[in-house]
């Protein structure tokens, strides 16, 4: 039996210590805020509740293999709701979408929004990710990050090579099989599902929404926190023990591998093995400074295209409104003017910047248990934006920034179709510094480091750090952001670390 301290209680940290718990080890988390949960968060005020990231469960089977492996199914924890439609698009030229929950419905849906070519040329591609799926699932997203062993995995086959077409960008993928530039737009958006600019992301990223219709999208009844809130349970029915308000400050290095860690207070919590769940550059700069072996982690993050980051608003509105969508998109009619601002490319190239006219997306369950009565409603709604950097770009920090953003986005939910401004009762506005200081994602970076460019999947930290004894889990490590990835890298990590 190892003694196991795991730094960070977010669905990775949490997963992890399941299932290390679960597997004979002595498990002690520690996290920083009051809260467990990290980007998975919660808000509640006045009876409106929140979640403030995550609003969005893909992939189920990853959670009930989770939960199976540590104990019980995951039906016993939390309830989990088909969404159908899965979400409404809206476009700049009034055209709309009402997705299907279920992959069979979707061809029709987009010919009769867009006529019978998109469906078709849909299912085509959809058909060409399902193939990418197949060859990248196993090998990469399921294993380790091993260098070029993990390239050579996936060029068995030059048959295999070619469906990935690792040379080739999302955005280069949609403009050769989508005749539609509408439903170029859909599929430029699964990019923001890693941080990423579809026109520098890799063209395998159409496993997103071939994964997303092929299983499903889902909600978690009385919100997508209480998962994290299960995984917790889970942990600590399996003797892990979560201490809250614990910093850590350092990882203990003693005999050339990980002993432990030193927390803020200057006390320490020995252990056999450290599991780190913070964001990875956070981790290697400031947690194990020193050690020469972090050098090429340190390296490799630096050449990595931080991932975008996002301006939220939690909006307590009087009243409902009739047909609304669980999730709903609104498009600008200048998808790229978004992604220049955002990375400071393009148009406004080495000056990021809020975004004038973003896509809007909007989470609205039809949850009694996120708001106070029947005649009101609790709105997530989120707009990508620049990291936080005072520094080189965006100061998310100066003084009526955040206020006036705010209205300009509600602003652009009026002009879309969505005008809520009379229906305010309050507006909790977090910025991507309140993200940095909230989870200690440095600027704010809700992925890490995006998948921008051919090698950004190599150049994403490893599981196993190059300090025996010192793993990593979360959307800043292998295999990447999202709630499933993340879980998965927990069971990547339980298997390294082995049983007791």
């Amino acid at each position: 039996m190892a003694r196991v301290a795991v730094v960070g209680a977010g669905l990775g940290g949490l997963a992890a210590a399941a299932r290390l718990a679960a597997a004979g080890h002595a498990v002690t988390v520690l996290e920083q805020a009051t809260a467990i949960g990290g980007k998975l968060g919660t808000y509640a005020r006045d009876g409106h509740v929140f979640d403030t990231g995550p609003s969005l469960v893909t992939m189920p089977q990853v959670y009930r293999d989770l939960f199976a492996a540590t104990g019980g199914p995951l039906e016993e924890a939390v309830e989990l709701v088909r969404l159908d439609p899965a979400v409404a698009y809206r476009f700049a030229d009034g055209t709309r979408i009402d997705l299907p929950g279920h992959a069979a419905a979707i061809p029709e849906a987009l010919t009769d929004a867009l006529g019978p070519r998109s469906g078709r040329e849909w299912t085509g591609l959809m058909q060409r990710a399902a193939a990418m799926w197949r060859i990248s699932e196993e090998p990469f997203l399921r294993r380790p990050l091993e260098g070029a062993a993990t390239l050579a995995r996936l060029a068995r086959n030059p048959a295999d090579v070619a469906t990935i077409a690792p040379w080739q960008s999302l955005r280069g993928l949609g403009t050769r099989q989508l005749s539609d530039p509408r439903l170029r737009v859909l599929l430029d958006r699964y990019a923001t599902y890693s941080g990423s600019d579809p026109r520098r992301a890799p063209a395998v990223l159409a496993t997103v929404p071939y994964a997303e219709q092929a299983f499903g999208s889902w909600y978690v009844r009385g919100g997508l926190h209480r998962l994290a809130l299960a995984v917790a349970d889970r942990a600590e029915s399996r003797g892990a023990t979560i201490r809250t308000r614990t910093p850590v400050r350092r990882v203990l290095v003693e005999g050339g591998r990980a002993a432990g860690v030193e927390l803020a207070d200057g006390s320490r919590v020995p252990a056999d093995v450290v599991v780190s769940g913070i964001d990875a550059t956070a981790l290697y700069a400031d947690l194990v400074p020193g050690d020469g072996r972090a050098r090429g982690p340190r390296r490799d993050l630096a050449r990595a295209t931080p991932s975008l980051s996002g301006v939220v608003l939690l909006l307590a509105l009087r009243g409902r409104t009739p047909g609304l969508a669980h999730h709903t998109v609104l498009f600008p009619e200048d998808y790229d003017a978004e992604f220049d601002a955002v990375f400071g490319s393009g148009r406004f190239r080495g000056a990021p910047r809020p975004v004038a006219d973003p896509t809007v997306y909007v989470s609205a369950p039809d949850d009694p248990a996120l708001r106070p009565d029947e005649d009101s409603e609790s709105w997530f709604v989120l707009v990508n934006a620049p990291r936080h950097d005072p520094g080189r770009g965006v100061d998310w920090d100066e003084p009526g920034l955040a206020g006036r953003y705010a209205a300009d986005v509600l602003e652009v939910l009026a002009r879309r179709g969505l005008d809520v401004r009379d229906r305010v009762r309050w507006c909790e506005v977090r910025t991507p510094a309140d993200l940095a200081r909230g989870t200690g994602s440095p600027g704010g970076s809700i992925y890490g480091s995006s998948s921008n460019g051919t090698r950004a999947a190599f150049l994403r930290p490893a599981n196993a750090s190059p300090v025996p004894g010192l793993f990593l889990v979360g959307g800043s490590a292998h295999p990447g952001g999202g709630l499933p990835l993340v879980t998965l890298s927990a069971e990547i990590v339980a298997g390294l670390v082995g049983p007791a």
